[in-house]
């Protein structure tokens, strides 16, 4: 009745190092399957990617998100290794009047254009940094009032025929 009152549980040494054990191999998953080699444009494996966080002596904060700590770890990684986020492919349907202007709008956020089609309306699939996702989609939305649509294609865009090679 005391503890419950009062007090926090104590967790034993052990308990804690298996949870951060358990946050650093959730942050390790996170980055593998958010990032690629930008070179090869294969995807890392987590027990590389693990290695690679011991090698920056990564330290796991038990009180930040995993998807936090993962993007951070994303961040540090770069200074020694290659890798980058994998690239999201979408496509949108613009309406032919605002299609033009907007595209110019859209360029500085997209990485590659893959495939553009203008008839009645413009249509286009790119590969855009996932980070930029949010600000595409608040201008096709306000630009066109909500007549463009945007659609996610895939997720990450990594090379077909992917072993994944430890």
């Amino acid at each position: 009745v005391q503890i419950l009152s009062k007090g926090e549980l104590q967790v034993s040494d052990k308990e804690r190092h298996t949870q951060l054990e358990q946050m650093f191999r959730d942050i390790a998953t996170i980055v593998a399957d958010k990032c690629v080699n930008p070179e090869t444009k294969r995807p890392y494996t987590v027990i590389l990617i693990e290695r690679a966080m011991k090698d920056i002596h990564y330290s796991v904060k038990p009180n930040k998100s995993t998807k936090q700590q993962a993007l951070e770890v994303i961040r540090q990684l770069k200074e020694t290794m290659q890798i980058e986020r994998a690239h999201m492919r979408l496509r949108f349907i613009l309406p032919a009047k605002e299609g033009k202007k907007l595209k110019e709008k859209l360029k500085p956020l997209i990485k590659v254009i893959e495939n553009e089609d203008f008839h009645e309306q413009l249509e286009i699939v790119c590969l855009i940094d996932p980070g930029c996702f949010r600000e595409i989609d608040e201008l096709i939305r306000s630009e066109t009032k909500g007549k463009g649509t945007l659609e996610v294609l895939s997720l990450k865009d990594v090379e077909e025929g992917d072993e994944k090679l430890e």
